[in-house]
């Protein structure tokens, strides 16, 4: 049960709020510097939702809920986020094209059925320039083609998130162009360029390996980016530690960094310079899952 007053995700709400008024009244001004101003709140917004699910700051889930309801982004709903999310922290099936709901990687079979083009599309979506670019593209395809057949098939519980979603972007929609200068273009780049942004965080977070816990990096980063994505760039911490709150994750690296690294194997980076000086226009790993094998393919 909770004990202590979480005040530093307190202060990251209001702040987060608080940049996206600061870029909507922007507008009157520059829609240009309103898309800056709005896409950072965007990815704190993203952040924060990740915050939340996990428990913060409250030890009610719906009240936590309610801190992001409010949709400072187009895209993705916050309960679809959150389901989806808890399953992919099941650590055993990680990576796994069927079980990881936040894997990129493909069956084999699946990939060896793609045209040539859709290959190369894929490829250039490995890279950490193509998965900025158009990783919000495929990633929102494959995501609502998913949710789209499952509300046809009878899934209430989807069709009811994307409906709550709808109704808050809506209010919010409202509210934007109504009430300040920020155009719809405004808006759906804005949101676009956050997620773009949220695509270098979870570009490299886990690779194929046939032990679960050396598929989850860590990036020393402790400059903007950390910020931006609340230390989640201690990603092995978080997952062997999912409750921790974000402003004590690299405390913890620091205590416990023997123990991570050798947890997952090594699977360190200094900082995000290194991982675009690397993988910018570089592919990191395979599309198809290296490791998955299909022993009654050839029967």
């Amino acid at each position: 049960m909770k004990s202590r007053f979480e005040w530093p995700t307190y202060l990251l709400i209001a702040t987060t709020y608080g940049i996206f008024v600061l870029g909507a009244l922007s507008a009157s001004w520059s829609q240009i510097l309103a898309i800056i101003i709005l896409t950072i709140a965007g990815v704190l917004h993203s952040s924060l939702s990740h915050e939340v699910l996990h428990g913060h700051p409250t030890r009610y889930d719906w009240l936590n809920a309610v801190f992001v309801m409010p949709a400072v982004t187009l895209f993705v709903p916050y309960f679809r986020f959150r389901d989806t999310h808890i399953a992919h922290h099941r650590d055993e099936n990680l990576t796994d094209p069927y079980d990881d709901p936040e894997t990129n990687f493909l069956d084999p079979i699946q990939w060896q059925k793609l045209s040539a083009w859709r290959q190369r599309v894929y490829l250039w979506n490995n890279t950490l320039l193509g998965r900025m670019v158009i990783g919000p593209i495929i990633g929102q395809l494959v995501f609502m083609r998913s949710d789209i057949r499952a509300i046809v098939g009878g899934d209430g519980r989807i069709a009811l998130s994307w409906a709550v979603h709808i109704a808050s972007v809506a209010i919010i929609l409202l509210g934007l162009l109504t009430l300040t200068d920020v155009s719809l273009t405004t808006y759906i780049m804005a949101s676009y360029f956050a997620l773009s942004i949220l695509k270098i965080r979870t570009f490299l977070e886990h690779r194929a390996h046939e032990d679960a816990p050396s598929r989850t990096v860590v990036i020393e980063d402790r400059g903007l980016f950390a910020l931006f994505f609340l230390n989640n760039n201690f990603h092995s911490v978080h997952h062997t530690y999912p409750k921790v709150p974000w402003y004590e994750l690299p405390a913890l690296y620091e205590r416990t960094k023997s123990q991570v690294i050798a947890r997952n194997g090594g699977y360190v980076y200094r900082s995000y310079k290194e991982i675009f000086t690397k993988y910018f226009v570089r592919t990191k790993d395979p599309v198809p899952h290296p490791l998955m094998t299909h022993p009654t393919s050839d029967t």
